[in-house]
């Protein structure tokens, strides 16, 4: 009886298998479960419908064509050559009101900027006569993988804003150089004996000279001075102590920190636009001349700000200096 219970079974299941999907039949000798062999999907197959109309879309040779406004394509223009930034809404606000943590800084004119500040300085009923600063961030790189080191500027300002003179003491050890630097203004004027006044702050200038004659004896000031120690590099170290005393008399310094930021004072926020717009193009085009013109721009941001106020973004390309071209005369 078991054979052909079997045989049943085995014809059964492979002629009528769709008919018994995912069901059970019982014999009279044995129960027999006969589930299903169809392999089960796990995703959803494309319809007939999308199909056919993929094909009809690949076999169909009209381009898809989108009519856009003149406006339409201008932005879309600016939007491709200045992607928004990330974190940002857009690149540029489209109302006259919104939120200005949605958008990227705007790039002022310098004019507008010192406008927008001295507005800022009447609305806050803060002092006019508050120092204006100038940050500059600079493209330190050069060929390959070599850069400009950092350095310390020294720079006479068409419109000074401080009107005393800068104390400069000068070390040296000749008589006929210390007479002279007596005769041009300098403050304090002697040799090692010195040292131990300025180690017990009883004797502080602005700027430090020397002599070469002397500047091997000062090498314990090195940790007092830091970078006001006189160096060859900085034109604080030479024979030459007249036209020394009327660099560093009048001159203001300024100096590369964090290896590619440029942070100082420039003028006062009560000086006239013009006369604040002359420091500046001084400042940009003495800190260009530390970096050759065929490398590109050297100053790759600009921020302006007053003592009491947030910094703005200033477009300063037309303080760039201009390379010369030479033309051969015929």
């Amino acid at each position: 009886m078991a054979a052909p219970v079997c045989c049943l079974r085995t014809v059964i299941h492979g002629g009528h298998r769709h008919v018994f999907k995912q069901a059970g039949f019982i014999t009279p000798s044995l129960t027999i479960t006969n589930r299903s062999w169809f392999a089960v999907r796990s995703y959803a197959t494309q319809s007939a419908a999308v199909k056919k109309f993929s094909k009809e879309k690949k076999t169909s040779k009209e381009p898809f064509t989108k009519r856009l406004s003149k406006g339409q394509l201008a932005e879309k223009e600016t939007e491709s050559a200045h992607p928004k930034r990330f974190g940002f809404t857009a690149q540029k606000p489209t109302d006259d009101v919104y939120m200005a943590r949605y958008y990227p800084k705007p790039i002022l004119e310098p004019e507008t900027a010192i406008e927008m500040l001295k507005t800022f300085q009447r609305l806050d009923f803060s002092s006019p006569t508050q120092s204006l600063f100038v940050g500059l961030k600079l493209d330190m790189k050069l060929e390959k993988k070599k850069k400009v080191d950092p350095f310390v500027g020294y720079l006479h300002l068409p419109f000074p804003f401080v009107k005393d003179p800068n104390k400069v003491l000068v070390f040296t050890e000749k008589a006929e150089a210390a007479e002279i630097a007596k005769n041009n203004g300098a403050t304090v004027v002697g040799g090692i004996e010195l040292i131990p006044q300025i180690l017990n702050d009883e004797i502080q200038a602005d700027f430090y000279i020397a002599t070469p004659d002397i500047i091997a004896k000062l090498n314990i000031l090195k940790n007092k001075l830091r970078k006001k120690f006189p160096k060859t590099k900085r034109g604080s170290v030479g024979n030459d102590v007249a036209n020394m005393m009327k660099l560093f008399e009048t001159s203001y310094e300024y100096t590369v920190e964090k290896e590619c930021l440029v942070q100082t004072k420039i003028a006062t926020l009560d000086m006239p636009v013009e006369h604040i717009v002359a420091n500046l193009d001084a400042l940009v085009k003495d800190v260009c001349k530390y970096k050759p013109l065929t490398f590109g721009p050297f100053v790759e941001k600009a921020l302006l700000s007053s003592s009491t106020s947030e910094a703005l973004f200033i477009n300063c390309q037309k303080f760039f200096p201009q390379e010369v071209e030479n033309i051969d005369e015929e």
